[in-house]
């Protein structure tokens, strides 16, 4: 196995190389042999939990995998802090100073959108292993961008619809002011007829619901929907509970998930969620995953953890097609839209505008067996479902 890992502080900057003079369309290369990986993600602050797992996702597929494509690989990690100014600035450095043939990440969509311009503007390849904003899905939708994850209103779609057939008929939507945020209303919304309760945007970050609370106890919906990811769903959950709401339907999103159960525990056993995979999948590629996972990291991995294993799994494919030699850019683009690899979520490939075509479940938070907490599918809500933004896409 020829890794090099190189984790930088968003402090340390320097790495002793220069940078070179690189074209629109072909990215250069300070060594044809290498093959060069930046991972951004969210490593810090209360939402860390989420970029820790597609972090240790990704490195524990170039760990099963040895020479990703065939190649000596050098894998670059970078902590985005959370801030899309800090996450434009080091991609930039990424394809200027470091050279990398691929960028994976980020976690949060406004990061995404602060990195998108830098990496495929020039010719470098953007795999997001979770944020799927709608406009990059559709009349911004660009060749150099794929998506391992799904295009966000997706997982919320599936709430909806179960909303939808379940028969409520005035739900409660909390979801934080950002692109996400604004996708996950629109996606619940998108499958749900019924009349809203609320609809409330909290500010992204944030940690004291009670004001949203008292709202949702004056209001008494016949659910709530909300999407926290991160510590912010760690608080929701548990003030949720503590605030006497159990006995309203609790319907959510990337908030009770294998990042925050460690966390809330039993105070989430029984909440039902959104999801394209959960760990309890019996497929053989699922099996070896989250036994893998688990025996390396002693946590039961997440979405962010598995659809960053497929990204290295993606680019592993690619590279072996070609060779090793990623000069054409076409064929590159094309090696990885076949997406000839075994996703642990089963069926897996490409639209039109390079988001995945997959399926889609509900799923609920449980104490598994081995005494983990986790998510376990209760049903299949969507085969094969393509996003609502693809045919907006030109490619």
């Amino acid at each position: 196995m020829n890794h090099t890992t190189k984790l930088l502080a968003s402090t340390l900057l320097a790495m002793g190389m220069t940078a070179p003079a690189f074209a629109q369309d072909v990215p250069a290369s300070a060594d044809d042999d290498v093959l060069k990986i930046g991972l951004v993600y969210t490593l810090s602050g209360p939402p860390a939990a989420l970029g820790v797992q597609a972090r240790d996702g990704f490195m524990l597929a170039a760990e099963k995998i040895g020479d990703i494509g065939g190649m000596k690989t050098e894998i670059i990690v970078i902590d985005d802090e959370g801030k899309p100014d800090l996450a434009a600035e080091k991609a930039r450095e990424l394809v200027a100073r470091d050279n990398v043939d691929f960028v994976v990440g980020p976690i949060f969509s406004n990061i995404l959108m602060a990195m998108v311009q830098p990496v495929t503007s020039t010719g470098t390849i953007l795999i997001s292993t979770n944020a799927g904003t709608s406009t990059l899905a559709g009349e911004a939708c660009n060749p150099n961008f794929f998506v391992t994850s799904y295009q966000n209103d997706q997982i919320h779609e599936v709430m909806g619809a179960y909303a939808e057939k379940t028969g409520y008929q005035n739900v409660f939507l909390m979801t934080p002011n950002y692109q996400a945020g604004k996708d996950s209303q629109a996606g619940f919304k998108h499958s749900y007829t019924g009349a809203t309760a609320g609809e409330v945007y909290t500010e992204l970050g944030q940690l004291d619901f009670s004001s949203e609370l008292a709202q949702i106890a004056a209001f008494q919906p016949d659910a709530v929907f909300t999407f926290m990811p991160g510590g912010m769903g760690v608080n929701l959950v548990k003030q949720y509970s503590q605030a006497g709401l159990s006995s309203i339907p609790f319907l959510s999103a990337f908030t009770v998930d294998e990042t925050t159960l460690p966390a809330t525990q039993d105070a989430a056993v029984g909440m039902l969620g959104g999801a394209n995979w959960a760990p309890d999948m019996d497929n053989e590629a699922n099996t070896a995953f989250v036994d893998a996972y688990i025996a390396k990291y002693d946590a039961v991995p997440g979405t962010y953890a598995m659809q960053a294993y497929d990204a290295a799994q993606l680019i592993d494919s690619a590279v072996k097609k070609l060779g090793g030699d990623l000069k054409d850019r076409d064929a590159l683009r094309a090696a990885i839209h076949e997406a000839d690899f075994d996703s642990p979520r089963g069926d897996f490939s490409f639209g039109s505008n390079n988001f995945p075509i997959q399926d889609f479940y509900l799923v609920e938070a449980v104490k598994r067996d081995d005494g983990f907490y986790g998510t376990s599918i209760k049903e299949q809500i969507f085969d094969d479902y393509v996003d609502n933004y693809a045919s907006q896409c030109k490619m």
